[in-house]
C-alpha cells in the first residue's frame, strides 16, 4: 500500500508541475517580449517603472480574494479558471497587435489583466502544492518544482529572443494562448486532488470574503514567524528592485544597442544580449534548484535563507562594479544560483508551519505585499535611475542585502521556524 500512494502522489505531483511548467513558458514569452519591447523602445526607468507596476499593483489588490477562494474553493479549478482568463487576455491584446496596434498603452493594459489572473493562480499553486506532498518530501518537491521552473524560464528567453529577431511580438502571445490550453488541460484531465474540505451554503455571500480577509489577517498578526518573515520579505522586495528590474536598462545602456560579431561571426544584437541575461540567471536558478533539492539545504533553513541573502548582494554589487559583459554574465549565473537557497527553504518553512486552513491567505498576502513592495522600489530606483546611474543603484541595495542577510542567523523567532522543517 506504501508504494501504491507514493507512486500516486509521484505521478500526481509530476504532472501538475508539468502542466503549470507549460503554461509558465507561455506567459515568460510574453513577459520578455514586453519588457524588452518597452526597453528598447524607451529606454526610460521611468517606462520600466510602469511596466513593474502594471504587472504588480493589480495582484495586491486581488491577491487577498485569491487567497480566500484558494481556502474556499477547489484549487484545481481555480488555478485553471485563472490560466484561461490570462489566455483570454493575451488572445486579444495579439490580435490588436496583429491589426497594426503597437501601443505601449496596449501592453501596459496586458499587463495588468494578466496580473489580476496571476494575483488568483499564485496563491491557489502554492496552497496546493502541500495537499499533494507529504510534509517530509516538501523540501526536496519545492527544490524540483524550482529546477523545473528555472528550466523553463531559461529556455523561454532564450527562445524570446530568437522569435523576437525574426517574429513580431504578437506571435510570442499566440504561443501563450497555445501553452495555457495545454497547461489548463493537464491539470483538469490527469491531476488528481483532494475534495475540498470546508463547505458552506453562504461561500457566495460578499460580507464574508471581507470576515474571512480579516481572520486571514488576524492569523498572521498572532503567528510571530509569519509576520515577521512578510515584513523582512516587503523590505528584501524595495532593495532587490534594481537587480530584478532594472539590470536590462543597464545592459542596454552599459553595453550598448549596436551589434556585435562573436563566436566566428555570429550576430549578437541588443535583444540577444538581453536575452542572454535572463537565461543565465536561469541557469543559476535551475542549477541552484537542483542543488538544493538534492542536498536539502542546511539543517536549519533558516542559515539556507541567510547565506542566499547575503550573497545576493554580493552579487547585486557586482552587477554594479564589473565592466566586462561576460564577466557580467557569469555574476548574473551565480546571483540566480544563490535566489534558489533562499526561495525552496522559504515555501517549506511556510508550507511546514502555517495552519492548512489559512495557507491561501498566507501566501495571498504574500503575493499582495511583493506586488506592492516592487513597484513601490521602483517609485523610488526608477526615476533615479533617470539621473543616478544603475551600477551606482546596484551597489548601495547589494551592500544592503547583504548585511540584511545575518537577521536570518540572529533572529530566534526565524530560527526556531527554520529548525521546524
Amino acid at each position: 500500500m506504501q508504494d501504491t500512494y507514493n507512486t500516486n502522489w509521484k505521478r500526481n505531483i509530476a504532472l501538475f508541475m508539468a502542466g503549470q511548467g507549460v503554461s509558465l513558458f507561455g506567459s515568460m514569452l510574453v513577459h520578455y517580449a514586453v519588457m524588452w519591447h518597452i526597453t528598447l523602445k524607451t529606454q526610460s526607468g521611468f517606462m520600466m517603472t510602469l511596466f513593474t507596476a502594471a504587472g504588480a499593483l493589480p495582484m495586491f489588490f486581488i491577491s487577498p480574494f485569491g487567497g480566500v477562494w484558494a481556502d474556499r474553493y477547489n484549487k484545481k479549478y481555480l488555478i485553471n479558471i485563472a490560466d484561461a482568463v490570462i489566455a483570454a487576455v493575451t488572445l486579444v491584446m495579439a490580435l490588436f497587435f496583429s491589426l497594426g496596434y503597437d501601443y505601449a498603452g496596449l501592453l501596459l493594459t496586458c499587463s495588468v489583466m494578466r496580473a489580476f489572473g496571476q494575483g488568483v493562480q499564485t496563491p491557489a499553486v502554492n496552497a496546493l502544492i502541500p495537499e499533494l506532498v507529504p510534509q517530509e518530501q516538501l523540501t526536496r518537491v519545492n527544490g524540483i518544482n524550482g529546477s523545473v521552473q528555472s528550466l523553463v524560464m531559461f529556455a523561454s528567453p532564450m527562445a524570446g529572443g530568437a522569435l523576437l529577431a525574426v517574429a513580431p511580438v504578437q506571435t510570442l502571445m499566440f504561443l501563450d494562448v497555445i501553452t495555457a490550453v495545454i497547461g489548463i488541460s493537464i491539470l483538469f484531465f490527469f491531476v488528481k486532488t483532494p475534495a475540498r474540505i470546508r463547505k458552506s451554503e453562504n461561500d457566495k455571500d460578499a460580507r464574508l470574503y471581507f470576515h474571512d480577509i480579516r481572520e486571514g489577517l488576524a492569523y498572521i498578526g498572532k503567528h510571530s514567524f509569519v509576520k515577521k518573515f512578510i515584513v523582512l520579505s516587503a523590505v528584501f522586495n524595495i532593495m532587490v528592485a534594481p537587480a530584478a528590474i532594472l539590470t536590462p536598462l543597464q545592459v542596454t545602456r552599459d553595453f550598448g544597442d549596436g551589434i556585435w560579431r562573436v563566436f566566428g561571426g555570429i550576430s549578437f544584437g541588443p535583444e540577444q544580449r538581453l536575452a542572454a541575461v535572463e537565461v543565465v540567471f536561469f541557469i543559476g536558478m535551475m542549477l541552484g534548484g537542483l542543488v538544493i533539492g538534492a542536498w536539502g539545504g542546511f539543517k536549519n533553513k533558516s542559515h539556507s535563507m541567510a547565506l542566499s541573502v547575503s550573497l545576493f548582494g554580493l552579487g547585486a554589487v557586482g552587477l554594479g562594479v564589473i565592466t566586462n559583459f561576460w564577466a557580467y554574465l557569469a555574476c548574473m549565473c551565480l546571483t540566480g544560483l544563490v535566489m534558489s537557497f533562499f526561495n525552496v527553504p522559504v515555501m517549506a518553512v511556510l508550507q511546514t508551519n502555517v495552519d492548512g486552513a489559512y495557507m491561501g491567505r498566507v501566501f495571498s498576502v504574500l503575493t499582495m505585499m511583493s506586488s506592492l513592495m516592487m513597484p513601490l522600489g521602483m517609485v523610488l530606483w526608477g526615476p533615479l535611475g533617470d539621473v543616478v546611474s544603475i551600477d551606482w543603484l546596484l551597489i548601495g541595495t547589494g551592500a544592503f542585502l547583504f548585511l540584511m542577510g545575518f537577521v536570518f542567523v540572529f533572529d530566534k523567532t526565524l530560527l526556531k521556524a527554520g529548525a521546524s522543517v
